[in-house]
Order: structure tokens, then sequence, then C-alpha cells
């Protein structure tokens, strides 16, 4: 029984991941997916131009299938070599699939720049990590994206894949993260992706019901190591987790409004289109630009319960196997 051997590829992942954050001057295989994303939805409304919702499950299928058996038939090869070898090949692919470091660097450029009063370049910011249009958007508004999208990252891109990894490993992780960026690049309820991204909106819908969750009850229990709010976490997370057109986005939103004392969510533009969004979290007071960081401190620690929990999980399931 090797039980360090199981849980080797989640440690090398996530501390590969606290040095270096998404490496931008390398390959990224979710960059990859993104490409082959794009290449596929050219292709489905090209040729299928009448069957989109049927092109949208072909379009899903092609790219899940590919992102799970090229890391499948890597490992296969590593393994067979040496366990070791096949646990750090593993680990690399798992560092490649976390994204603590990167959510945390990219909401802290909008941090950065709010606090010199630059608010163009806070909007600038804020736009490469949200859907919304950013153009809108005042100070206060472009703060609040950030803390959002931090919030509900905390499950997307980090304890979800944390989850999924410590059941099936790389692999899986690999399965959750190309549904994860099918949903974030075609999965909106508009005139042009309704119908070709049903079914990967559906899916991430799905396989984030119970991460959404989990994620949102361990805000709470860490919430007072971040220096926040647990109580006042679990009273908003009860009374708003459902408030929101998605069955999970409001699940961790919810925690990490009431953590920190202040209102999320409510109207937004997407594609020069309002949507009608109910607030979430009540303002003990308004939100201010160190919430920022506070959020991330939450998504930190939240991260590591989950990660100690999945990490035990792994050595159980795995471990006895190898």
């Amino acid at each position: 029984m090797n039980y360090f051997a199981a849980v080797l590829p989640l440690i090398i992942g996530a501390v590969l991941d606290s040095i270096f954050g998404d490496p931008y001057s390398l390959p990224h295989p979710v960059r990859l997916v993104g490409r082959l994303i794009s290449q596929l939805e050219s292709f489905v409304r090209r040729h299928m131009g009448g069957h989109l919702r049927a092109g949208g499950v072909l379009l899903a299928l092609i790219v899940l299938i590919a992102s799970a058996v090229v890391p499948l038939g890597i490992l296969i090869l590593c393994y067979c070599v040496n366990i070791w070898l096949g646990a750090a090949a593993e680990g690399v692919m798992c560092y490649y699939l976390m994204a603590a470091r990167c959510l945390r660097d990219e909401s802290m450029k909008v941090y950065r720049a709010a606090a010199k009063g630059d608010t163009e370049g806070a909007r600038k910011a804020v736009s490469m990590i949200v859907g919304r249009d950013t153009a809108v958007l005042d100070s206060k508004g472009i703060i609040k994206a950030a803390v959002e999208t931090v919030a509900e990252n905390t499950s997307d891109g980090v304890t979800a894949p944390i989850m999924y990894m410590s059941l099936g490993g790389a692999v899986l992780g690999a399965f959750y993260k190309a549904a994860n960026t099918m949903d974030s690049m075609i999965g909106y309820k508009n005139e042009k992706y309704a119908d070709i991204g049903r079914f990967a909106a559906k899916l991430d819908d799905v396989l984030n019901f119970i991460p959404s969750r989990l994620t949102a009850l361990a805000m709470i229990v860490c919430a007072p190591m971040a220096g926040l709010d647990g109580r006042r976490a679990y009273r908003i997370w009860k009374r708003d987790r459902r408030k929101h057109a998605s069955p999970n986005s409001a699940q961790t939103e919810s925690a990490c409004a009431g953590a920190l004392g202040v209102q999320l969510a409510g109207d937004a533009y997407y594609f020069g289109e309002l949507h009608k969004k109910e607030f979430i979290g009540y303002p003990v007071r308004e939100i201010e630009n160190e919430d920022i960081p506070r959020a991330n401190r939450l998504m930190y620690a939240a991260s590591a319960l989950v990660f100690v929990l999945a990490a035990a999980v792994r050595a159980i399931l795995v471990g006895g196997m190898l």
C-alpha cells in the first residue's frame, strides 16, 4: 500500500500552482481545449446550422473524450515505466488544472489598479476575468465583480477540480475542466449560444452541483480563520443560495457575501443585454477595495480544507491499490 504515491500528484499540483500560477509563456492544456472548442464551434455552425443542439452535443462529446483520452494515454505509459514517474507526470497535469494562484493574481490586478484610483485600469483588469460587460461598471461595480468572480471560481477553478482529481486523478480532473471551459465559452443563454451551448451548460450544472455546495460549506467553516464572519456566512448562504439562474453560482457567492458583510450580484449586462438578477447578501456595509484580498483569503482557506479532505479520500481510494 503506497498512500504517499496516491496523494503525491495532488501535492505536486498544489505546490506548483502556489509557486508559479498560470504559466502564460508555456502551452497550456486548458487553452488548447479552448482552441478545440472554438474550431468545433465553427465546424458545427458551418455544417450543422439547422441542428445546433445536436451539434452542441457532438462538440461536447468530442471535447470531453479528447480531454480525457490524451492524459489517460500519457499516464498509462508513465505508470507502466515507474510509479514515481507516473505520479510526477500526473502531478504536472494536476498543476495545470488548479487555478488558485491565477485567480488571486488576476483579481489583485483589479485591487492594485483600484487602490491607485485607476478606474480604467481596474475596469480593464476585471474584464479579463468576468463574462459581463464592464464598460458600464463604476468603481464599486468593478470591485463587486472581482469579488463575485473570486467567490464563484473558488469552486469552479480550485475546489471542484481538486474534488474530481481526488476521485479519478488528472484524467477525471481534465474531463471536468473541459466541461467547465465549454460552459464558460458557449454556455450562455442568449440567442447566439442558447442551442449550441445548451448541453455544455447543463453538463456543467450537473458536475458542479455537489462541489459548489461543499465549497460553500468549506467557506462557512473557514471564514473565522480568514478573519471573517462564519455565522453570518451561514445565515446568508441558507437564505440566498438559490438566488441565481444557475443552480450553483449563488452557493459560494452567498457564503462569501455573508462572510464579508456585503451585497453582491444584482442586475448586469451581458453582450449589451440587461439581465435582471436578485441581490445576494445583506449590506452590513458598502463593498470596498479591501474586500478583494479578503475574498482571496477566504478562497485559500476553503481550498486548503477541501484539499486536505480530498487528499484523505484519494489515499483511501487509491493508496491500497498501489
